[in-house]
């Protein structure tokens, strides 16, 4: 069963236990601020990048990632991206100030 999307509860005991925290925001909103440990991928950059964040996922495509930007817009092209390529575990937080 895929993860539920805009649950900030679930996000924070994904990351808490290991899942990868992607960011899909431009650089420019990442360098004003930014949550700690995340990994910034801007949303139009992931599909050229994907290995990077298999390599950060150890190789393990069903190894949970919480995905976000500033609204959820950008996040859920890139959630969409990810499971198109394999990756089982994705959900969409939404925006930054959902966490």
């Amino acid at each position: 069963m895929p993860l539920p999307d805009g649950d900030s509860k679930l996000a924070h005991s994904l990351v808490e236990a290991g899942a990868l925290l992607l960011d899909v925001r431009t650089q420019a909103e990442y360098d004003q601020h930014h949550l700690e440990n995340s990994m910034l991928i801007p949303h139009d950059q992931l599909a050229g990048r994907v290995g990077e964040v298999l390599k950060a996922q150890g190789g393990d495509k069903s190894r949970p990632i919480v995905v976000f930007c500033m609204r959820g817009g950008r996040a859920g092209t890139a959630k969409q991206i990810l499971l198109q390529n394999g990756f089982t575990e994705v959900t969409n937080l939404g925006g930054i100030s959902a966490w």
